[in-house]
């Protein structure tokens, strides 16, 4: 292959071909660009979700109802005193009290501190310390009641001294995340770093792709604080621009790596650093911008979701695809071309030496003996083969049908937060705060008196009714213009437990409809932390059919539009949804069904359900990522195909080609991945545990058995209706397939 004419060559061509020319230049445009990216994004910070933002359903109804009242529900932290053994004293129990509630009430951030509360068996003290501000803002101002909290232990050391609540709760979920990310971080670059080492066998060309992959993961976090002030931030954007960045940033340094490597062998010594760059951004260049289009496309379809999560990952994706995406186009040529100078004075220097120069090494690309036979049952017994693997990735996908999805909440969280193990000694001695459903009702204020008798009805018919806790007098709040009003029941049961749901559900469908349904005008909504969890659950479930039926259009009209094929089109959304299909098998199988428990020790409240979240996030990044697999490959076959090799030839040439490469970035791929397997957060563990294996089923199983079976067994007719293959391969004559 020769370099293109100035005329003829695309952008990235010409970007890359500019790079190489102009290598320092290039270099210290993009190490800018990075620093430009980290400068701003750190002057302007990160602009986070509120709790308007999580919105949805029902719930979200009343909450918007309740804060046009002014009724929001308020940041309560409990603090929580008992003995540390034996029972609880009541002078040195008064004492701590005493200290705390004079502490506390010295605090800007606190409106009150409430009386003591003490549990049904005597032994523990609650004081419920009440925040000023949005319940969504306390975890920004939470620290000096915890600083309190501590000083009061501090000075009464015979008691046991905690606190928690939703506030502690976040920041204690949010300091754990960060600790993860840096974990996550120890083991993945180490691992990485090595596997480049085995594939390139030199530090300086496995430095490479880590090098490029860490500077855009970098610019990426600096451009996500940019964003988040137009979309903002749900708290997940660095793990996945973390997750995403070295899977991609190395992936397509491969590619490109391993094109260039494959033009110096073929032109043995013929061609400079320039020439080759050339060549190679013409082909594996042109692959990592189509397969970098196809994850931004792919992950684009999130934002139908209309849910502050799923867009804030899509755009964190979004964001770090584009940066590995112009890094490879910008920094990587310039960096191929200072090593080939490199190594090029390092020959001179050893032929002034010795006064001889060594032969360049002419190492064609080809199929190497052990890919051929791997190989051998997909082109030599494609239709055996091909049935064989895809009844084998529908076994494994079964266990999916019986997918139980789950809000992951507080039930769910690592109890190695102290928050959680205080919530844990809190519930159990005072169940009636597990959960609170919070009523509101909107009506005309003439009809305020008969709102609030029939509240009253309802928490009658609560107190007789074993869903509801017993002896709690529910807290009624009314507003000033007297037309919404407030109620908040208590259910003695876990947010996630099933009498907690139908708690919720015999609210809004027996007790409110009889009582504060009869009111003229009235309107009612529940909220709480089981009713949010609800509707966010039945709004993804709502939304799913809307994105996958996105994903899967636009994934078949790229796929098309790239290969000239609309044969590859139904073929690659076919493989795809077969990767993630048995994917979801896999994950019912180790966390639903409790083998990740055994086999990693992992807690049993991460395994019980999937995260409602995992699913769909899942879908759509397994469609991203496999469409790297899918161009790279496929675009190999296509090159041999159009230069009149017969399909069967090609397949074999274009995977073997292709091999080493893609296993290598899927091995990569597969530690990145893994490593979030060992994080806390549940939801993260699945996403890890699920993108691990579905890359290794995809790279290992897709592309090395079942695409090359198809794509063998269909022959020509995998490129229809592409006219300019179909001339290429007019001369070839049909072979029968076995």
């Amino acid at each position: 292959m020769e370099p293109q004419s100035r005329e003829k060559r695309p952008v990235t061509v010409r970007l890359a071909v500019w790079s190489a020319r102009h290598p320092w230049r290039a270099l210290a445009g993009w190490l800018a660009f990075v620093v430009l990216c980290l400068g701003v994004g750190l002057a302007m910070g990160t602009h986070k979700a509120t709790g308007e933002d999580y919105r949805v359903g029902e719930a979200g109804r009343a909450e918007n109802l309740a804060a046009e009242a002014r009724l929001d529900r308020e940041p309560v932290e409990q603090v929580l005193i008992s003995a540390r053994s034996g029972p609880l004293e009541k002078a040195a129990a008064d004492a701590a009290v005493r200290d705390l509630t004079a502490r506390m009430r010295k605090l800007p951030e606190v409106a009150r501190v409430e009386p003591p509360v003490r549990s049904a068996d005597g032994g523990s003290l609650r004081v419920a310390v009440v925040m000023k501000g949005a319940e969504a803002d306390a975890k920004d101002h939470v620290a000096p009641l915890a600083a309190r909290t501590a000083a009061v232990q501090r000075s009464h050391p015979d008691l046991r001294v905690a606190e928690t609540g939703n506030p502690s709760v976040s920041v204690g979920v949010d300091t754990q995340r960060g600790q993860d990310l840096a974990l996550s971080e120890a083991i993945a670059l180490p691992v990485t770093l090595l596997t480049l080492l085995v594939v390139f066998g030199s530090v300086l060309m496995a430095a490479v792709p880590l090098l490029l992959a860490l500077t855009s993961i970098a610019a990426a976090m600096g451009l996500s604080m940019v964003v988040s002030h137009l979309q903002p931030d749900a708290g997940v954007g660095a793990n996945i621009i973390l997750l995403i960045g070295m899977a991609v940033g190395v992936d397509y340094t491969l590619f490109y790596l391993k094109r260039e490597r494959e033009e110096r062998a073929r032109a043995g010594g013929r061609l400079g650093a320039e020439a080759l760059v050339e060549l190679a951004a013409a082909t594996s260049g042109r692959a990592i911008v189509v397969s970098g289009l196809a994850v931004i496309v792919s992950t684009a379809t999130l934002y139908l979701a209309t849910d502050v999560v799923f867009s804030s990952l899509a755009t964190s994706t979004v964001i770090v695809v584009l940066a590995a995406v112009l890094s490879s186009l910008t920094a990587l040529p310039a960096l191929l071309v200072k090593i080939a100078q490199r190594a090029e004075r390092r020959v001179d220097r050893g032929a002034r030496r010795t006064g001889r120069r060594p032969a360049p090494r002419e190492r064609a690309a080809g199929t190497g003996r052990l890919w051929r036979a791997l190989l051998r049952p997909a082109t030599e017994h494609p239709a055996r083969t091909l049935g064989v693997s895809v009844l084998l990735m529908l076994a494994l996908a079964a266990p999916a049908l019986g997918m139980e999805l789950r809000v992951l909440n507080k039930d769910s969280h690592s109890r190695e937060i102290p928050a959680l193990k205080t919530y844990d000694r809190l519930t159990t001695a005072f169940p009636e705060l597990r959960v609170q459903h919070q009523i509101v009702v909107r009506a005309p204020a003439a009809e305020s008196l008969e709102v609030t008798a029939a509240l009253r009805q309802v928490s009658a018919r609560a107190q007789s009714d074993p869903l509801y806790a017993k002896g709690v007098t529910p807290l009624v709040k009314t507003s000033r213009d007297h037309r919404t009003t407030t109620m908040e029941l208590s259910t003695p049961h876990k947010v996630s437990s099933s009498e907690a749901i139908a708690s919720l559900d015999r609210l809004r469908r027996d007790y409110l409809p009889d009582t504060v349904g009869a009111v003229p005008g009235a309107e009612f909504a529940v909220s709480g932390d089981v009713a949010h969890d609800t509707d966010y659950l039945a709004h993804q479930e709502g939304k799913l059919p809307l994105v996958v039926g996105a994903l899967l259009l636009l994934t078949f009209l790229m796929t098309t539009l790239v290969f000239r094929s609309v044969v590859i089109g139904l073929l690659g959304a076919a493989l795809n949804l077969l990767s993630a299909a048995a994917a979801f098998g896999l994950v019912v199988v180790f966390f639903q069904h409790g083998l990740a428990s055994t086999l990693f020790g992992f807690d049993t409240a991460a395994t019980s359900a999937i995260g409602s979240r995992v699913p769909l996030f899942l879908f759509v990044i397994l469609f991203g990522l496999s469409m790297d697999y899918q161009i790279f490959v496929v675009s190999r076959i296509r090159e041999a195909a159009l230069r009149g090799v017969p399909t069967r030839e090609a397949v074999l040439h274009g995977v073997g080609a292709s091999a080493k490469v893609v296993t290598s970035a899927a091995v990569v791929m597969v530690t990145v991945f893994a490593a979030f397997m060992f994080l806390h957060l549940a939801e993260m563990k699945q996403i890890g545990f699920s993108l691990a294996v579905a890359v290794l089923l995809d790279a290992f199983v897709i592309r090395v058995v079942i695409l090359p079976s198809a794509l063998t067994l269909l022959g020509r007719a995998s490129w229809w209706p592409s006219r300019r293959m179909r001339r290429a391969q007019e001369a070839v004559p049909v072979r029968a397939v076995p």
